[in-house]
């Protein structure tokens, strides 16, 4: 499996970006795979912002981004999304959408994941 995300940019406080992430490899496999977002901040550790069941009926988001971000997906084309509003500057962050097979309750351990994009990076300006 692989996975590749774009979208990221520039943006002031209070603007929205979507992020997206294309799954390919498996196309059968991804009806059953849980997905994610991390986000890394330069000098800090790589924490959880959402992740999404294959159902696509449970979210999870961490409790800064509550509110204001929201994971989806879309499995007929093989594509997770991180929809980002009122953005602020201590969201500026390389960010990395990630997947595994099944659901874990560990999900917002990045070390549960097994596959990884290549990230994109976020920068919010003040």
């Amino acid at each position: 499996v692989q996975l590749q995300a774009f979208g990221g940019g520039l943006v002031q406080t209070g603007g929205s970006l979507r992020l997206s992430c294309a799954v390919t490899g498996s196309t059968s496999s991804i009806y059953t795979m849980s997905l994610a977002w991390f986000r890394q901040a330069p000098g800090k550790a790589r924490e959880f912002v959402a992740a999404i069941r294959s159902t696509s009926t449970s979210t999870y988001h961490t409790d800064s981004v509550k509110g204001r971000f929201t994971i989806s997906r879309d499995n007929a084309k093989g594509t997770v999304y991180l929809q980002m509003n009122s953005l602020k500057p201590d969201d500026t962050a390389v960010y990395f959408c990630a997947a595994r097979g099944y659901w874990t309750l560990a999900y917002s351990s990045s070390s549960q994941w097994t596959s990884w994009g290549q990230g994109t990076q976020v920068t919010v300006s003040s």
